[in-house]
């Protein structure tokens, strides 16, 4: 049987949850997804059914996702879907998880950072410190890594 790969535009919708586990780091996360349709007779765009994913993101992939995504961002997630149905405290429940082979943030809708992570250290800094990630690096007045040169750009404007 061929799995069934799909790729999902979203927003992220919960923190991703990271865990250093035996088989390798893995990260989690929701993944809410909307379609939206133009209504002619409102003249407007509205929201239709949000399906909601739940991502999981092993090995590098899942060190980088826990250092690089946070509630709201749109994402694109691509990977082998998942749908399990399941009894749980006499319900019925049935969910959809996607395991990932790729994300990334949506360009359409604003702009981002590369940094690419160093071979051996996915997501980490140089000195083994964990990067704080509820804050900008370079705005807390950390110096950039010696031996890389950046080049300062004005982001493009989104509209």
């Amino acid at each position: 049987m061929s799995e069934t790969t799909v790729t999902v535009v979203g927003n992220v919708a919960t923190t991703p949850v990271y865990r250093e586990l035996p088989k390798g780091p893995v990260a989690r996360f929701r993944l809410a997804a909307t379609a939206r349709r133009f209504d002619r007779v409102r003249n407007e765009w509205v929201d239709g059914h949000t399906n909601f994913f739940t991502v999981w993101a092993w090995g590098a992939l899942g060190t980088n996702v826990q250092g690089s995504l946070s509630i709201g961002e749109p994402v694109l997630v691509q990977g082998r879907l998942r749908v399990r149905d399941e009894e749980r405290g006499g319900q019925h429940w049935t969910s959809a998880d996607i395991q990932a082979s790729a994300v990334g943030h949506d360009l359409s809708r604003g702009t981002t950072a590369f940094r690419r992570a160093r071979q051996g250290q996915p997501g980490r800094r140089p000195d083994g410190d964990e990067p704080s990630f509820e804050i900008d690096p370079q705005a807390d007045g950390e110096p950039e890594e010696q031996g890389e040169q950046s080049e300062q750009r004005e982001p493009a404007a989104v509209g």
